[in-house]
């Protein structure tokens, strides 16, 4: 734990995982995006890791942020 000046009348406290905390943080994140959602991908299947998912909403946000699409929304994951 360690404690941070914000500012002249602000302190915080950040907490840092050491080495092998992390390695396993990661190694359980990656895991994660792993996992099947029934969402149908964009171009073909009904199913896909969530890492595709999330890249996929990514570029579909994008392209209503350019005004190539007229609404967005969010598709919602059925984790299995």
């Amino acid at each position: 734990m360690k404690f941070e000046n914000y500012s002249a009348n602000r302190k915080g406290k950040r907490e840092f995982l050491n080495d092998s905390m992390t390695n396993s943080l990661v190694k359980s994140l990656n895991q994660y995006f792993k996992n099947i959602v029934t969402i149908p991908r964009m171009r073909m299947g009904k199913r896909q890791e969530i890492e595709t998912l999330i890249s996929e909403e990514a570029l579909l946000f994008a392209q209503y942020l350019r005004n190539e699409k007229q609404t967005w929304i969010p598709r919602i994951a059925n984790m299995n």
